[in-house]
């Protein structure tokens, strides 16, 4: 059987990434198609024999500058002839899943969400971006709102990551959407066995909606030991707002070992983002720490309260400030066990991800 695999772009590794990863293992022939590939930061994940970019990698700069390709998406994936194909797999969370199929060829999306600067967080992109980029938005984002809509009743099912999503979709598309939870490697992350230490972590992208800075902020003025991973555009001004806080320390990018370190040594895990389902959480509980999460979006399916971890209602720094107050409380009773947490998050391991979704492409296939 001869099969496409259809994602967004190829230029960093991360939780979209690993989906296809997952994909290419159940179809270990298949091709994939993408808009713009990074081969120096990629080549390891997916050979470049397999990966098939769209005409705009050949514009300068283009896996760096890609994301103001906006106007151009739906047709660079539209361009991509994929009648020859049994299948077609879409991995998406912009416009890779416009692509146009054969009408006997079956066609499955994984929806990581629709695009959201389409949709619900349009106005927060508006607010933040300069004159030059409203213009474009105000008269862009319309046809590519409809475009998106018309695109989404190409696909004859739809896989995505929550429920959360799974109601965003209905909301955005008219669509009813199968629930098949991503892949976590919990093969590899595992209680290190020892006592918990004195200080909690955040892994992120150092980017607005991530909310690193109520962690920062409420660990400062609670006086608690914060270590800080990942790196991005928001850095020096989240190293800033730390400078005052002697025991909070940013570590830079660092490798997978090392991040498997720090979440199996940590007292637990801070998410404060509004997350489509978030890979963290899931990671931090293999390795048998828990999460004080924001209470919404895909943290709400992924931990469970007082068993895997606490939630705070809002996203403020008093609201954060209270649930690590009452997540140490119930940690000093021994509320939260290591092991009892790492077993739960085996339910989302990557092994049962190609099951499950194994078994939707037999469904559409039948």
């Amino acid at each position: 059987m001869k099969v496409a695999i259809v994602h967004d772009w190829l230029v960093n590794y991360g939780g979209g990434e690993r989906v296809v990863e997952q994909m290419l293992k159940l179809y270990p022939d298949a091709d994939i198609y993408t808009l713009v590939y990074d081969k120096k930061k990629m080549a390891a994940h997916f050979p470049p024999e397999k990966v098939h970019p769209s005409a705009l990698q050949h514009i300068p700069m283009a896996t760096k500058l890609y994301t103001k390709f906006l106007k151009f998406m739906p047709q660079a994936f539209e361009s991509f002839d994929l009648t020859s194909y049994d299948l077609v797999i879409a991995s998406s969370s912009s416009c890779a899943k416009g692509v146009i199929t054969a009408p006997n060829t079956p066609y499955i999306a994984y929806i990581h969400t629709p695009m959201r600067y389409a949709w619900d967080l349009y106005y927060d992109y508006y607010r933040k971006s300069g004159k030059l980029s409203r213009f474009f938005m105000k008269r862009w984002i319309p046809a590519i709102r409809q475009w998106d809509y018309i695109s989404s009743q190409r696909i004859d099912s739809i896989v995505c990551n929550s429920q959360y999503i799974a109601k965003r979709i209905r909301k955005c598309w008219n669509r009813d959407a199968q629930v098949i939870n991503p892949p976590v490697d919990t093969e590899s992350l595992c209680p290190n066995g020892k006592p918990a230490e004195d200080f909690y972590v955040v892994f992120s992208r150092f980017v607005p909606y991530k909310r690193i800075d109520l962690a920062i902020k409420a660990c400062g003025k609670l006086g608690r030991k914060l270590v800080v991973i990942g790196s991005g555009s928001m850095e020096k001004e989240l190293k800033t707002l730390a400078a005052p806080y002697k025991d909070i320390t940013f570590t830079g990018r660092i490798s997978d070992q090392a991040v498997k370190d720090y979440l199996q040594r940590c007292r637990a895990l801070i998410f404060s983002a509004e997350e489509d389902f978030g890979i963290i959480p899931v990671e931090a509980q293999a390795c048998g720490r828990p999460v004080i999460a924001f209470a919404k979006g895909g943290s709400l399916e992924t931990v469970v309260q007082d068993k895997t971890g606490v939630f705070f209602n809002e996203q403020s720094v008093e609201s954060l400030k209270q649930g690590i107050q009452a997540f140490e409380a119930k940690d000093n009773a021994g509320l939260f066990d290591a092991q009892k947490i790492a077993a739960y998050a085996q339910k989302f391991s990557a092994s049962r991800f190609r099951d499950e979704f194994s078994k939707a492409v037999q469904d559409l296939m039948q």
